[in-house]
């Protein structure tokens, strides 16, 4: 199952435009930074992307967002491939491609709460923006289902739209109580669907109204103490879920198992994180951004190439592992190199940039150098 948070859009600034700007029932922001957004590391190397208007990109998101789009890509090419609609038995063997599922709809809630922060300060009816961004993001997925019926873009929308925008009128100490219940809710329910995503759009939507996505490019420690602990815990989940399929049959899905596999991808977002501190960024940046930045193009063309590759070249890729691994490795290369050359002269993807259209009811800029 696909799971698409989709690229952080330009964020222009408006008349109280900053990086610390609260939705009115936030109460006091958090504390500002000493250094500014734009300050650079240790390293040398730049914390984040500047656009020609707006704020920065925050440069992590679009490497999380790249990583994961591989990983959803491997988790679902078979499925593509064979018209399939859900993980019945895990495609890829013994490795598991739920991951993709927490973290881009961590990111989606993100990103949502960011581009609401910027609409406040753009137009004079930010909800309005971004309820036509969910619409048009349902009839992109409405499209998308007819190519495959395991889409998720329509099920985002619609959750946007129930939950995500509704909680726009919340505090934010109580969006961040609806994600403490919702999320233990659906692992126990049986670890996914519906519930588990709106859970975690609410809490990728705390982390932005608590500052904690302004601190995410900063620093270290942080991610380091928290991945050890999602570690520990997902090794102890894992522990126990051992315990319980002893003398079982086959396996069957549980709150344990469900509970090991959030952690586990809390543990790779983290790991990701710290090497981002480390004088890896750039080799990551480079590897992963392009595709982070463009993640919404590249899902969907991901789908028509791995049918094309599929049902006119007559690759094997349903019954074969191997292909699915080479022709995976072949589509993401390629999706790589046009994304470095097409973000080398225009500002987003072209499927991001008629997305942006629809939000703003405007024509955007698409090319670098116009304003």
């Amino acid at each position: 199952m696909p799971h698409e948070d989709l690229p952080q859009e330009p964020h222009p600034k408006g008349p109280a435009g900053h990086p610390g700007h609260r939705l009115p029932h936030d109460g006091p922001a958090a504390a500002s930074p000493a250094q500014p957004q734009t300050a650079a590391p240790a390293s040398g190397q730049a914390q984040t992307a500047g656009l020609a208007s707006g704020r920065p990109r925050i440069m992590a998101l679009d490497v999380l967002r790249g990583f994961t789009l591989c990983e959803i890509l491997l988790a679902n090419i078979q499925l593509i491939a064979n018209d399939g609609t859900a993980v019945a038995t895990q495609p890829m063997g013994d490795w598991d491609p739920w991951l993709g599922l927490p973290i881009f709809s961590l990111l989606f809630g993100v990103g949502f709460s960011l581009l609401l922060d910027s609409a406040a300060n753009r137009v004079p009816r930010p909800r309005l923006a971004l309820l036509r961004r969910l619409l048009a993001l349902l009839a992109i997925g409405l499209v998308h289902v007819l190519l495959w019926p395991g889409e998720i873009l329509t099920k985002y929308a619609i959750i946007g739209m129930l939950v995500l925008l509704p909680s726009t009128w919340l505090p934010r100490w109580a969006v961040a109580g609806l994600a403490a219940a919702l999320v233990p809710a659906a692992l126990i329910g049986g670890g996914g669907g519906p519930l588990l995503i709106a859970g975690l759009f609410l809490l990728g939507s705390a982390l932005v109204r608590y500052g904690v996505i302004e601190q995410i490019d900063r620093s270290t420690r942080g991610p380091l103490l928290l991945g050890l602990v999602f570690a520990a815990a997902a090794a102890s989940a894992l522990w126990v879920q051992a315990g319980l399929q002893t003398g079982a049959g086959t396996p069957q899905p549980s709150f344990t198992s469900a509970l090991a596999d959030l952690l586990l991808a809390g543990v790779y977002v983290c790991a990701l994180l710290v090497l981002l501190r480390t004088p890896l960024r750039p080799a990551l940046q480079a590897v992963f951004a392009p595709l982070g930045r463009m993640a919404l193009t590249g899902y969907l063309t991901a789908t028509l190439l791995v049918l094309a590759a599929s049902h006119i070249l007559g690759l094997p890729i349903g019954q074969s592992l191997t292909a699915a691994y080479l022709t995976a490795g072949a589509i993401l290369a390629a999706q790589w190199l046009l994304s470095a050359l097409w973000l080398r002269r225009y500002r987003q993807g072209p499927i991001e940039w008629l997305w942006r259209w629809a939000t703003w009811a405007r024509r955007p800029p698409l090319s670098q150098g116009r304003t």
